[in-house]
Order: C-alpha cells, then structure tokens, then sequence
C-alpha cells in the first residue's frame, strides 16, 4: 500500500489545479505544468486539496498512486517556490558565463563547450558557481546532470564539475620511493 499516495497535496495560495481527462493541470499566472495520470488513478479536487485514489487493487496501480502523487506535489510546489541545484567548477582556467541564451564553459578542453540554455531554466554564474534554477524538478535535474557531465570531477585533484553539496572521495597519487 503506498504511503505517499495517501497524503492529500495542499493547494497553495495563488495556484489553481483542475482535473480534465485524467491530466491534472497546474497553473500560476501564466505559467502551466502538465501531468498525465493516463487514468491509472482517479484525482480529485476538494477542499484546496489535491486527492488521490487507486483504481485497481493490483501492485502496479499502488505504485503509480505514489507516482502520480509525487509528481503533482512537484509541479505544485515548481509553480509556487521553484527548484534550484548548484554546481561548482574546480580547475585552473575552468570558467563559465552566460552570454544570452548560451551557458559558455571552458573545462580544459581545446574548444570552449557551448551549452543552448532549455525553455523554462534560468543559470546564472558567481566567480566558480553555476546556479540552475526553474519551475521543474526533472528539467533542472537534468540540465545540472548534463553540465556536470561535460568534466566529471576526478578524485586525484578534485577538478571538474561538482555538485555543490557532492563529496568527492580522494585518492592518493602514485607516491615515489
């Protein structure tokens, strides 16, 4: 039985969430987030709650209950606080701006990496930061991975792209006797 499916979401101020065919639409001002339930659980809206209910009793149904949930709880709270993520770059000569629409990123490589900034994210960059910011938690996940994975940090010198809060566990070089 999930859990998670259970909790009723609380409707903000200032957001409105309709139900129409199974899609459960968020929206603030003139923003919306989608999600498609493909009617694998019954939504409904009362009470300035979001509430959720199985439509079968199989394993897989309890499983989307906790999913559909989940991912309405998100777009709920991207349209009202956001979702941010923030990456670090360690390495001499590595740098990043923002020029436009274009993250511009020099990691040690013989060209400069140009990276076209997606509809809905906002980066901005402070000295070796770069901050990636918007409204959904998978988009701003997946364009920190992305980033990131253009120089992964290595664990000799720690050089490369890091999540701000991501540990990197250090080896000891080759030592000489």
């Amino acid at each position: 039985m999930s859990r998670i499916g259970k909790k009723p979401v609380t409707i903000p101020a200032g957001i409105e969430v309709s139900v129409n065919n199974g899609i459960v639409s968020v929206k603030k001002a003139n923003k919306v987030i989608d999600v498609d339930t493909n009617n694998r659980v019954d939504v409904e809206v009362a009470d300035g709650n979001v509430i959720f209910s199985l439509v079968g009793e199989t394993a897989q149904n309890k499983a989307y209950w906790g999913t559909y949930r989940a991912l309405t709880a998100n777009a709920i709270l991207g349209l009202d606080k956001g979702f941010a993520k923030s990456l670090e770059i360690n390495g001499v000569g590595y740098r990043a701006a923002v020029s436009g629409k274009v993250l511009e990123l020099q990691l040690g490589y013989s060209h400069p990496i140009n990276f076209d900034i997606p509809e809905g994210i906002e980066i901005t960059v402070d000295k070796n930061i770069i901050h990636v910011k918007g409204s959904s938690k998978q988009q701003v996940g997946q364009v920190a991975a992305i980033i990131r994975g253009y120089r992964k940090p290595e664990p000799y010198k720690g050089k490369g792209v890091k999540y701000t809060d991501e540990h990197i566990v250090r080896k000891a070089g080759k030592t000489a006797s």
